[in-house]
């Protein structure tokens, strides 16, 4: 079964970028997925959203004038990424 096309609203998880990383190569924080809302959908690419990222600490808006954020398949933890929810 294929899933159905982003809709403004719709609960998403978007995968974070983490934190930049130290000199050493690690990070304070990697890639994590968040839970996130569809705010905007490219008309010319549905797979291209814009989207209101819920994180521990704070909100983090990531509009299609910014560049919005792609869909990759569930299970990739492709950084900037989002992805429906995997299901249990």
């Amino acid at each position: 079964m294929s899933e159905p096309p982003p809709t403004v609203g719709r609960i998403v998880h978007y995968v974070s970028h983490g934190t930049p990383l130290r000199s050493d190569g690690s990070q304070a924080f990697s890639p994590a997925c968040r839970a996130a809302v569809v705010t905007e959908v490219d008309a010319a690419d549905p797979g291209r959203v814009g989207l209101a990222v819920l994180n521990p600490t704070g909100q983090f808006f990531h509009p299609l004038s910014n560049g919005g954020s792609v869909l990759v398949e569930s299970g990739s933890q492709v950084p900037g990424s989002w992805h429906w929810p995997e299901r249990a």
